[in-house]
């Protein structure tokens, strides 16, 4: 009896094993039907995204970056992938861009990081900060040097994953109605002046104002500012600054090689298949160079039409008030170190690299550019 007990006991239990492991193999072929069939949507899912920018739409360079953006992506998906681009002021205000992206009602946008710092101080390190990093210096410290890290952790409480996306070169100091002789004539000037480069000009005494670029001629036409900075003569002669004032400011020592950025919802961004998030960091990456030889090949044939036609007085800030305004900017960066601590982290690799970049650059850039300039 007993034998026969453990020989059926036996048996239930191989029927019930054999049960079990179909039931399995059953439920995971299901799973992986079910997550194949996901992946595939996924893949062959057609995209129609929305990106909102800080610039006038399709303005030169600044404006047209991001269309070019959109159209890259579009070619290289096959059409899988469409972004329509919006103006400012179409959908959001000039500098609403970080919160309509950061929220999700866009899934992308275009601008520049400086215009966030009363969110996100660090940021502006991302775009430009008085006697920072050029336009290949930034490039290679965000690509090759850490800043594209640091840039994602900061910006990833806010649901944002940025992408280096174009770059001016080394802009103009601005648009003046006076002449510029001391630090006296700085005093009470109010400029449009975004950044840290703002509060240098407040420390020397002037009113930094903060205008988005579709209102900086009739502000300076009318006297609601004195003086504007904007980008350099290729932009500068679109908006007919020379119109509006007659002293043109060099060098800029507030915006030596400001970077803007692609911002695209992270939620948004996760939800792409690889190939297309690959698209996207291709034509960003190749829109960002784009941009700068856009800017290198155009600036001087603009600057001689504002200079030659236009009577435009080309100027040269004095020494002693741009020592001023560097003495001013070292002390700035140094006390925001010391009060944010993300400041801080962001400061030094950045200001290793320019460190190490400048110490190289002595003996080959900078070395050549005095040789072949004499």
């Amino acid at each position: 009896m007993v034998g026969n007990g453990l020989c059926k006991f036996r048996k239930n239990m191989m029927k019930i094993f054999t049960y079990t492991f179909l039931t399995l193999i059953l439920v995971s072929c299901s799973n992986a039907q079910d997550i194949s069939s996901n992946d595939d949507e996924k893949v062959y899912k057609e995209y129609n995204w929305r990106l909102v920018t800080s610039w006038p739409k399709n303005y030169p360079g600044l404006g047209m970056a991001p269309e070019r953006i959109a159209d890259l992506v579009e070619e290289m998906s096959n059409g899988q992938m469409k972004i329509t681009v919006f103006g400012a002021e179409e959908q959001v205000p000039a500098f609403g861009v970080f919160d309509a992206v950061s929220n999700g009602s866009h899934q992308m946008g275009h601008s520049g990081g400086y215009f966030w710092k009363g969110k996100v101080p660090a940021a502006q390190f991302f775009t430009s900060v008085p006697f920072g990093l050029t336009a290949d210096e930034i490039n290679a410290w965000v690509n090759r040097g850490g800043g594209l890290e640091l840039w994602r952790e900061i910006y990833a409480p806010f649901n944002i994953y940025p992408i280096p996306a174009g770059n001016t070169g080394t802009q103009m100091f601005g648009w003046f109605n006076k002449e510029i002789n001391s630090l006296e004539d700085i005093k009470g000037l109010k400029m449009r002046i975004p950044g840290i480069g703002g509060e240098v000009l407040k420390e020397a005494g002037g009113i930094p104002v903060t205008l988005p670029g579709g209102e900086l001629f009739t502000a300076l036409q009318t006297g609601v500012i004195d003086a504007t900075e904007w980008v350099g003569p290729y932009n500068d002669l679109t908006f007919g600054f020379h119109q509006a004032a007659k002293y043109y400011y060099y060098p800029g020592w507030h915006e030596p090689g400001p970077m803007l950025e692609l911002l695209i919802n992270k939620d948004a961004w996760e939800s792409l298949p690889k190939h297309l998030q690959v698209i996207i960091e291709t034509a960003s990456k190749a829109v960002n160079q784009d941009m700068l030889d856009e800017y290198l090949a155009k600036n001087n044939q603009a600057l001689t039409e504002l200079v030659n036609v236009h009577g435009v007085e080309l100027r040269k800030l004095p020494d002693d008030v741009i020592e001023e305004f560097r003495k001013i900017s070292n002390k700035i960066l140094n006390d925001l170190s010391e009060e944010d601590e993300t400041i801080a982290k962001v400061y030094s690799s950045y200001l290793k690299f320019k460190k190490d970049v400048s110490a190289y650059h002595k003996i080959s850039e900078d070395a050549f550019i005095e040789a072949r300039n004499k």
